[in-house]
């Protein structure tokens, strides 16, 4: 997905949660951020650590990260 929201956008710098590609929803046309899916963060977590130690490295390091205005946005999906 992330090809073809860049193809779509080719003059926009957005910021990318690297690593994270394969969580990836979508793009907010308004704000120009990327969207990504945090139950699908967490599982990309859960390949490197138990389900604890990912839930507190996303909700610690990764939700609450704030980069600016082009800071992705992580959707609470269920």
């Amino acid at each position: 997905m992330m090809d073809e929201i860049i193809e779509s956008f080719p003059e926009e710098e957005l910021l990318k949660a690297d690593g994270f590609d394969d969580a990836l929803i979508g793009i907010d046309c308004k704000s120009m951020r990327l969207i990504y899916s945090a139950n699908k963060c967490i599982e990309i977590l859960m390949r490197h650590t138990d389900e604890k130690e990912a839930m507190r490295f996303y909700q610690e390091e990764i939700a609450s990260a704030w980069f600016g205005d082009r800071t992705p946005i992580f959707c609470e999906d269920y």
